[in-house]
């Protein structure tokens, strides 16, 4: 059997959970879902660092030990991760004593190696950060570069790792497993790194100055630095607690270790040294997510007062609700942004709209029509199958997707079987075929398939809602059990429907109240000459083409745009391009224009072509420098990007774009990748769309 072990960074104890914290957990327990109805065994960790100096201090501020603090303030994490129906398998705690005995277990190992030697040390401190800086990397006004908190000068003998000298062997670890770090732009980073030289690592602290910690075992007068103890808690639930997998197997090591983007460097430099000098297992993969942003591009922070409490939605509006919204809403790696006006629209579209919808209806047919038992079908016309089969394309999808973390991709393609229920019904028109006696047997196909293809669809959405899901389930007589229920067929005729209420009632007053509180922060109306500025135009390589299900003049396009998980783009290229000569052909995508959906399937911006034919509608696709990479930003050439925001086709519209000489413009303007020109083979004079 496949094992699937998920960790998330162990949060800091002092903190407040806000919805960053949040976002990483129910990410680790998604998957964790998604890993167990696929058939894998899982284990999921999750935990709080309760040791350091800020520990310390908000102790002594209280009046209180810092063992009593920490006792009364890591429930905030437990209670919250209970109350938001994560799953996890073992909460670590940094304080527990198989922990501690392990971490000097770990330090005692590397002083025998002689892997640890002290030496005398100054340079600036940060509280805050808990770590020494030097001259060189203190901000502009010589506060620390990270929180920009003040510093003290100190000077004491400490305890140092020699983390420098594995240098070469994670460059070289690097080298050989290019996605050891996903999304790839961040093993880019850390690669990129890696080519300054590698200091020491400084792991203790005088108990003179913190006593708050784990004692070196080869010098009581010191503790360990809080993140060489907390980095070791991913294993040391392996190892000192002994969890395993339900057939015995050792968790270690783990599948997906998550992370939010700002730690990065401390897990992927930091701690593959420790590992690597202690002889253990490297984890296969460090996943680093984005940020939740606000008013449109700020970070969340205590000091601005605009942190999104989690608590506050999920009371409102339930659990599931904001489950789907943290799960749907950002693509894994990259940032994304947390309005209330997004979450509402998000929620009435996805679930009160289309999931909500479909299920009531075929709920509110079998009652009225077949007195709450579920009609066998009959003869399967090609609306029936049509549906069959993207039921069971979505089935192969998830079981593929699911292990490689494409998580917003995964939730796009079970929503999709969702829409094609509805398009199915509106086809059939099962109201209208109740009203005719002689249709009967028809209408008990369409809501058999209807039911049937609910069923599947609330089985696949279980690791994202699983309260609501189960809900949903019980309306139509069934449940979800394990993975042999992602199969078509499961509902044979005569399940017994039971009672029904509405899943996800639609948020309305709250949509009203935002545009009045929002509308003083909305972007300012662009002018002509502030598109070519505010267009956020990159690099994509298109890396799966396919028929549109229902337009026959659109490929549905999966394009990598350097964001760690590809975009679907719906494109009217069919009269231009054969399939296969789109596979793989780097284009110019416009990634900033407001998704939209086509024909039933949601398109994620835009790519460009020339005119060749405008009777006909044949193009040429614009083409882009041959060293140009994924991602690669698109710049006229001149023109400074403006802030970032999304624009729509109106926009665009305000502008022209046109070939001269083979290349690019917007008027004068030339558009360029990394200096280099953008072009198209196509008449001069000829527009670009």
């Amino acid at each position: 059997m496949k094992n699937f072990y998920v960790t998330t960074p162990i949060y800091y104890v002092n903190d407040a959970p806000h919805i960053g914290h949040s976002y990483t957990t129910v990410l680790a327990d998604i998957l964790t879902r998604f890993h167990k109805i696929i058939g894998y065994q899982t284990f999921f960790l999750t935990g709080t660092d309760e040791h350091g100096q800020k520990v310390q201090r908000a102790a002594a501020k209280r009046e209180v030990t810092p063992q009593q603090h920490v006792d009364e303030y890591y429930h905030r994490f437990e209670d919250l991760w209970k109350k938001m129906d994560i799953e996890n398998d073992f909460f670590i705690r940094t304080t527990m004593p198989e922990h501690k005995a392990f971490v000097q277990e770990c330090l005692q190992k590397l002083w025998d190696k002689g892997e640890i030697y002290s030496k005398e040390y100054e340079g600036w401190y940060s509280v805050g950060e808990e770590r020494f800086f030097g001259e060189d990397e203190l901000d502009e006004n010589k506060c620390d570069p990270i929180s920009h908190r003040p510093v003290e000068w100190l000077k004491e003998k400490n305890y140092f790792f020699k983390m420098g000298s594995y240098q070469q062997k994670l460059i070289d670890f690097l080298e050989s497993h290019k996605d050891w770090i996903v999304p790839d732009y961040r093993w880019n980073e850390i690669r990129g790194f890696l080519r300054q030289p590698l200091n020491d690592l400084c792991i203790s602290r005088p108990k003179a100055r913190l006593s708050w910690g784990i004692p070196l075992p080869f010098d009581q007068d010191y503790v360990t630095y809080v993140w060489f103890d907390a980095l070791l808690n991913y294993v040391s639930a392996s190892t000192a607690f002994h969890k395993t997998y339900a057939d015995g197997t050792p968790i270690w090591p783990a599948t997906y270790h998550l992370i939010g983007k700002d730690i990065l460097t401390t897990h992927s430099v930091y701690w593959p040294t420790m590992l690597m000098a202690l002889d253990i297992p490297l984890p296969k993969h460090i996943l680093a997510h984005g940020w939740w942003l606000v008013n449109g591009g700020d970070k969340m922070s205590k000091s601005a007062g605009n942190v999104v409490n989690p608590m506050d939605y999920m009371t409102k509006y339930g659990v599931d609700a904001f489950r789907y919204f943290l799960a749907s809403a950002m693509v894994v790696g990259q940032d994304a942004n947390f309005t209330h006006e997004s979450f509402v629209r998000r929620i009435n579209s996805d679930l009160a709209n289309d999931l909500g919808n479909v299920l009531n209806r075929v709920h509110r047919l079998v009652l009225t029509n077949f007195e709450g038992k579920l009609p066998a079908a009959s003869n399967l016309d090609d609306a029936a199958n049509e549906v069959v089969s993207i039921a069971k394309r979505v089935i192969g999808n998830v079981m593929e997707w699911v292990p490689q973390v494409k998580l917003s991709q995964v939730i796009d393609e079970i929503m999709s079987l969702v829409r094609s229920i509805n398009r199915y019904l509106e086809i059939k028109a099962p109201w209208k075929l109740a009203k005719d006696p002689a249709l009967k047997d028809e209408l008990a196909t369409v809501l058999y398939i209807s039911a049937e293809a609910v069923r599947l669809s609330l089985c696949l959405l279980w690791p994202v809602i699983p309260t609501k899901a189960q809900e949903g389930l019980a309306m139509i007589g069934s449940k979800f059990t394990d993975v042999n229920d992602l199969a078509w067929g499961i509902l044979k005729g005569g399940e017994v429907f039971g009672e029904g209420k509405p899943l996800f009632p639609r948020i309305e007053e709250e949509v009203k109240k935002q545009e009045v509180q929002q509308k003083p922060k909305q972007n300012k109306p662009l002018t002509a000459a502030d598109v070519p500025a505010a267009m956020d135009l990159r690099v994509a390589q298109i890396v799966e083409v396919a028929d549109h299900p229902d337009a026959t003049s659109l490929y549905v396009l999966k394009v990598d745009a350097g964001e760690g998980e590809p975009r679907t783009i719906c494109s009217g290229l069919k009269s231009s391009y054969k399939a296969e000569e789109l596979q793989n052909r780097k284009i110019l995508l416009f990634a900033n224009l407001k998704p939209s959906a086509l024909r039933g399937i949601m398109s994620q911006g835009m790519l460009f072509a020339g005119d060749l034919e405008p009777e006909t509608h044949k193009c040429r696709l614009v083409s882009v420098p041959e060293d140009a990479k994924p991602g690669d930003r698109a710049l006229f050439k001149g023109v400074a990007p403006s802030e970032p925001r999304e624009l729509k086709v109106k926009d665009f519209e305000k502008i022209a774009l046109s070939a001269k000489g083979g290349a690019v413009f917007c008027d004068t303007l030339a558009l360029e990748v990394n200096g280099k020109p953008v072009t198209c083979d196509v008449a001069d004079g000829s527009g670009i769309h």
